[in-house]
């Protein structure tokens, strides 16, 4: 399969970027997205040229550091998938690919299609643990949780913490990360010493970081590798309503 590209290219974050164009050959349908990066870059550094940043790790869909805008989608057009799940074979043959970074105020670029997710690491940071004794794990049956409380903590947990929330929504909102992160610790008893404080620093700390706010518009769900549902947004409202009415009272 041959193709056409278009990549982002910026030397750093004080440079002005702009989309170069690449052409690449020979490319099998089972190449994945991340490989044939990888073989453009070969290609691009045989011939004396800086080669294109990107980030990658696990390459199974489980790390959430490939943040790519694959033809204006976050992670492509393969969903639910992260970047590194892609696979040529998911593109006409000839066909043009746009490659840019995961767009939003708050992930600034560090370089080519490398962005700063950091911000996301503080919302975690604020909240986002719990205080028990660390150590051998515990009987899985000295703390009795109902099985659908287990099962929706479960689904909370599965988030990856990629980003591609923020780079789909129109208002560059974490709220769908930041509301999974909440929900999976606010349904298991282990997390009830924190509630409160988890909820309200947490929030505040993702309006301190500069991402929008929710409008309901759902593209967050619809490009989550993990699925996880938009209605861990309400959940989190919830909390917040709830522990704002404590504070507030000196709870």
């Amino acid at each position: 399969m041959n193709f056409k590209l278009k990549i982002w290219r910026q030397p750093a974050a004080d440079v002005k970027g702009k989309l170069e164009r690449y052409e690449i050959n020979d490319i099998s349908p089972a190449t994945s997205f991340l490989e044939m990066l990888d073989i453009l870059n070969e290609q691009i550094t045989t011939r004396g040229e800086e080669p294109v940043a990107f980030d990658s790790d696990c390459r199974e869909g489980i790390c959430g550091t490939c943040s790519l805008t694959i033809n204006g989608e976050a992670h492509g057009p393969a969903h639910p998938a992260a970047a590194c799940q892609l696979y040529m074979r998911q593109f006409k043959d000839g066909a043009t690919i746009i490659v840019e970074p995961f767009r939003a105020r708050s992930f600034p670029i560090v370089k080519d299609l490398v962005i700063n997710r950091s911000a996301l690491d503080r919302i975690v940071q604020a909240g986002g643990f719990i205080s028990a004794r660390t150590g051998s794990a515990p009987e899985a049956n000295s703390v009795l949780v109902p099985k659908h409380d287990s099962d929706v903590a479960m689904e909370a947990a599965a988030c990856i913490g990629c980003g591609a929330c923020v780079a789909a929504c129109p208002n560059a909102s974490a709220m769908l990360f930041t509301s999974a992160k909440i929900s999976h610790l606010a349904l298991l008893p282990q997390g009830q010493p924190e509630r409160t404080r988890r909820v309200l620093g947490m929030v505040r700390q993702m309006d301190k970081e500069g991402f929008g706010n929710c409008t309901n518009i759902y593209e967050c769900e619809a490009v989550c590798p993990a699925e996880i549902s938009a209605s861990f947004i309400a959940k989190m409202n919830r909390e917040y309503a709830i522990a704002s009415l404590r504070e507030r009272m000196g709870e």
